[in-house]
């Protein structure tokens, strides 16, 4: 895992240009704390950040070939290919010899036999980028599921590029500035394939590849979500998930570091740990390590509500001696969570205020802070719910039915406001839900479809193809931002687009079998885990209880009303925000939106931290 960066521009030599390219890489420095290198060419510097994973004493980028004594193609990856081995063996009979054991090398003799379809034999996640010498060009590739972050932006010359939007700033040649566009989608809670908020910048869109030559810049998918007929019956497909999933939990295992599972005890990541304990015993590598998460005395304050039924470490624990894991229970000081160095270092990840609920975010670079001091890298369980049904509007029928996103309809869009302090004038000028249609609009005509499909079936399609290309992105990008800035590697087994692929197209008749969420996932690892687990109802990522942290954003609020020369001033309703601080702490005799509070501390920190420019 790493962090890459790059600039390409015909029209000046950046052969001189390596303290600039140093600043650029240096911003990646959380991303790869193992290692870093620059190679600067004419029309070229790229930069890389290592993180060591795979053969850590080889594989150093940005990686070089040669051909006959001249160097011929130069790449910076990020990422892991869980099936390098499969592919160095298929180049190897094309008469490849190498010199490292790593991925990378494979990556780059790859790009050499089949140039830019090399993307469509990787199975892993990846942002990479490889300039081909003889040619002057740039291709840059992301996986097909978005799990890892990969940033362009177009300038007069050429492109500036890296894995995170602070490494194309960090270029003299790019500004800080945001649109209403781009404050509407840092304000809603719907991420926008190739959106990157800031003026003129993208993001590579999952699944795609982006080719940068002198007579411009061009785009083109090498993967998408398509519709098939479902043939299996139920047993064949409860079967099939179960050899598919258990294939790619024992291909994310491959390191040569040591890994760990995240453990909520949960479905999802129970599987995980489960099948990764299972994977290790049978390689004589045994116990899977697991770490869990909570805040220091929840039990004796958790209070069940319409989210969350119970709290998740009695059923950890149960998993964690089922499956005889090493565990480990990480729990966190509520009152950090407030702390302003925690929140600089966690703005200074994302380079954008975080989406929603914004104690998460502290509280994932805590966990992930805490794992990072045992092992380098941990298996997720991210886009189960998504792709089995597991969230509660996969089975309200209002939200099904509704034209809109369904996490943002009665019942689900309370848990990702963040309007509620902001000025009435800015938000009716916004035009949030115009701007909310619109995108919608967009995502309903990219879903495939089925001829001949069932209505009922072809709107859970849609649900499902939303939930995987807007929603999901959104916890990638907390979860790669959170883990990255502590040098921690995660993944996600159930991002495998074999996986993906497969169940997608099951139908929702067949994944609700049983009339509850998820039922073909419980069916496909039942055998698994503790009854209680398989039977456990969805229970979200934990939130804090503690009013002492609802205490510490107020008095943060009450020092930016303070401050005339805070420059989220401007877009609150002065008069509102006061209104709050003059509630009692804990008072909920009327609706408390901690998004809103959240939101206007965030929009306060990012203006002042990247000196932002609002062209509104």
């Amino acid at each position: 895992m790493c962090g890459i960066v790059g600039w390409v521009d015909y029209t000046r030599d950046l052969s001189g240009q390596r303290a600039v390219a140093a600043a650029m890489t240096d911003t990646m420095a959380c991303r790869g704390p193992d290692d870093e290198g620059l190679w600067l060419d004419r029309r070229v510097a790229l930069g890389h950040r290592r993180l060591a994973i795979i053969d850590p004493q080889g594989s150093r980028q940005p990686m070089r070939v040669e051909v006959d004594g001249r160097t011929v193609a130069v790449l910076t990856f990020c990422g892991e290919l869980y099936n390098f081995a499969e592919l160095r063996g298929a180049l190897e009979a094309h008469g490849h010899v190498f010199r490292t054991r790593g991925d990378t090398e494979v990556v780059l003799r790859a790009y050499l036999q089949w140039g830019e379809r090399l993307a469509d034999r990787m199975v892993g996640m990846f942002a990479l980028a490889v300039w081909d010498v003889a040619r002057e060009e740039l291709l840059l590739v992301r996986d097909r599921m978005g799990v890892k972050p990969l940033y362009y932006l177009p300038t007069p010359g050429g492109v500036l590029f890296g894995s995170e939007p602070k490494a194309i700033l960090a270029n003299p040649a790019a500004a800080a500035r945001v649109t209403a566009e781009g404050l509407c989608e840092v304000l809603d809670m719907v991420k926008t394939p190739e959106h990157a908020v800031f003026s003129g910048m993208y993001e590579v869109r999952p699944g795609h590849l982006v080719r940068v030559r002198r007579g411009g810049i061009t785009k083109r998918p090498f993967w998408s979500l398509e519709a098939r007929p479902h043939a299996d019956d139920l047993p064949t497909t409860v079967a099939t998930v179960r050899g598919l999933l258990q294939e790619a939990v024992a291909g994310q295992l491959v390191a040569d570091v040591p890994v760990c599972t995240l453990l909520s005890g949960g479905l999802d990541s129970s599987a995980v740990t489960a099948l990764a304990g299972r994977a290790l015993a049978a390689a004589g590598d045994g116990p899977v390590r697991s770490f869990s998460v909570d805040f220091a005395g929840a039990e004796d304050v958790f209070r069940a509500d319409a989210v969350r039924g119970d709290a998740d470490r009695p059923y950890a624990r149960q998993v964690a001696a089922h499956v005889g894991s090493r565990h480990t229970e990480v729990l966190l000081d509520s009152g950090r969570l407030g702390a302003p160095d925690l929140r600089a270092k966690v703005l200074a990840a994302t380079d954008l205020p975080p989406a929603y609920w914004g104690d998460m975010w502290p509280s994932l670079y805590l966990l992930f802070q805490a794992v990072r001091q045992h092992c380098t890298v941990a298996l997720s369980g991210e886009s189960a719910d998504e792709l089995f049904g597991g969230y509660r509007w996969f089975r309200n029928p209002n939200a099904v039915g509704a034209d809109t996103f369904p996490w943002l309809t009665a019942g689900s869009a309370r848990y990702f406001g963040g309007l509620s302090l902001l000025d009435r004038g800015l938000v009716d000028k916004l035009d949030i839900p115009g701007y909310r249609a619109a995108r919608y609009a967009e995502a309903v005509a990219e879903v495939p479809e089925l001829p001949g499909e069932d209505p009922q079936e072809r709107r859970m399609r849609r649900i499902t193809y939303l939930n995987l290309t807007r929603f999901l992105q959104t916890l990638l990008d907390r979860k790669d931002r959170m883990s990255m800035a502590v040098g921690l590697e995660a993944r996600v087994p159930f991002c495998d687009h074999r996986l993906v692929e497969y169940v997608f197209n099951v139908p929702w008749s067949m994944k609700s079998f049983d009339g509850r969420e998820k039922s073909l996932l419980r069916a496909a690892v039942a055998d698994l885990l503790p009854r209680s687990v398989v039977e456990r109802v969805k229970t979200p990522y934990p939130a804090t209880l503690d009013p002492a942290y609802e205490a510490a954003l107020r008095t943060r609020l009450a020092a930016v009303l303070a401050d005339r020369d805070a420059p989220v001033r401007p877009l609150l309703d002065l008069r509102r925000a006061a209104g709050l601080l003059r509630r009692d702490v804990g008072d909920r005799s009327r609706p408390y939106d901690r998004g809103g509070l959240e939101m206007a501390l965030w929009l306060d920190d990012w203006l002042r931290a990247y000196d932002v420019t609002l062209d509104l």
